[in-house]
């Protein structure tokens, strides 16, 4: 892990820059964002509270049709990250742009074209689930029309067709979950911000959120998402970037951060290892980390280890493939699922 005492911390905020000319409303309602520029640019992106720093000279770069995921345990400045990133927070230093636009400078006329979805659920309780669509739908400045056309597509697309008519407290966590992604479609964005998008469903419904995903990222959507989940960065996510303490400490694909920062197999043991046993094969490994009650031994050739461990009664353990837990756990020092 790189030193985090190294690089200059967050520094004072430079120069307001110039206010943008404000967009006459057909300006806004055609205007996309700026497609052959990156979707999201950062650059040394700096907020401090109470002294201590929460996002630390944070630099990213998402390309327009990517799904780029953010990585990190509790604290690392991830949800301030996207607040930053929305205008909804304003940085002490660093360059924001989202489609070529400056932000926070111009923070509404970009919010316009950006989905949210956050970690918690917000709809409204009152009102049924097509309500909660139309509503959404007036916020942007929809037309009645506009909304009695997109809101039907939204209800196929999220599977709630049978209960457009339904209050939102007799739906489950899992249809929650697939409104609040249909109500951050209302204003057809062309990037989606997804705040742990998953937290709190069971695999059925963790899986349909998923493939509703896949299907936005098929249509050329741009996707930022934050997520605990190993598997679901792995299956959704082009790139990846894992901060700790508000700095970048890794990014690329699954596939390179596996082979950049474990690159090989690991070998889990289970339970109540005895120290002798550890101390054993110890020589067998390229290094042996532990996360509660779980040893985990990384080597080249898992052959030996395996072997010396067969002849261990009462000792449990699994050889696999390295995977992003892995890889956050040496980085971090924390599981994914732990958080």
């Amino acid at each position: 892990m790189p030193d985090r005492h190294t690089r200059p911390r967050c520094g004072e905020a430079p120069g307001a820059a110039k206010p943008q000319p404000s967009p006459t409303v057909a300006q806004q309602e055609s205007a996309r964002f700026v497609m052959t520029a990156a979707a999201i640019e950062v650059t040394e992106l700096c907020k401090t509270y109470d002294d201590r720093p929460v996002v630390d000279h944070l630099s990213l770069r998402v390309a327009p049709g990517e799904c780029f995921g953010l990585l990190g345990p509790n604290g690392a400045g991830k949800t301030t990250t996207l607040r930053m990133l929305l205008g909804l927070v304003t940085p002490d230093a660093g360059d924001i742009r989202l489609g070529g636009m400056p932000v926070p400078q111009s923070a509404p006329e970009a919010r316009r074209r950006i989905g949210v979805v956050p970690q918690f659920d917000n709809l409204d309780p009152d009102f049924t689930v097509r309500e909660n669509l139309a509503v959404f739908g007036r916020y942007f400045g929809l037309s009645r029309a506009e909304i009695r056309e997109r809101v039907p597509a939204l209800l196929a697309f999220a599977r709630l067709e049978a209960k457009a008519d339904a209050r939102v407290g007799q739906l489950s966590g899992g249809m929650k979950r697939r409104l609040t992604l249909a109500r951050a479609l209302i204003n057809n964005p062309d990037l989606l911000v997804l705040d742990e998008p998953t937290t709190g469903l069971d695999p059925q419904a963790r899986h349909l959120i998923w493939e509703r995903l896949k299907s936005l990222m098929n249509e050329g959507k741009t996707i930022l998402l934050t997520t605990h989940f190993m598997e679901e960065a792995e299956r959704l996510c082009h790139r990846l970037c894992v901060i700790d303490a508000g700095r970048k400490i890794a990014e690329g694909t699954p596939p390179e951060l596996v082979a950049r920062e474990i690159g090989c197999d690991v070998v889990e043991l289970f339970g109540d290892v005895p120290r002798a046993l550890l101390a054993q094969i110890s020589p067998l490994a390229e290094r042996i980390e532990t996360s509660g009650e779980t040893h985990f031994c990384y080597v080249r050739d898992a052959a030996p280890l395996v072997a010396a461990l067969q002849h261990q009664p009462g000792v449990r353990y699994l050889h696999r493939r390295a995977n992003l837990e892995d890889v956050f756990l040496k980085l971090t020092g924390r599981e994914m699922r732990d958080e």
